[in-house]
């Protein structure tokens, strides 16, 4: 499944349960998870998206390090 179908899948599934998400097309900082969920209420939260076969690029672990460091809670989702 592509990652473009993973990244809709999820997205529906979270608005779903209630979460504002935002899909990240270009930021200031390379490597940054492609969603941000935001629950009501609550703390925001990351999700980087792969296939059932995608790596991690060594930037995106260093994102995620950088996010989890600030408290943030970062998940990746495999298709």
């Amino acid at each position: 499944m592509k990652e473009s179908k993973i990244q809709a899948k999820k997205i529906k599934e979270l608005e779903s349960m209630g979460y504002y998400v935002i899909k990240l097309m270009k930021t200031n900082k390379n490597g940054i998870p492609d969603l941000i969920a935001i629950p009501k209420g609550s703390n925001v939260e990351f999700f980087e998206i792969k296939t059932s076969s995608g790596v991690l690029s060594e930037l995106q672990k260093y994102r995620i390090k950088e996010l989890t460091e600030h408290d943030l809670k970062v998940d990746v989702i495999y298709g």
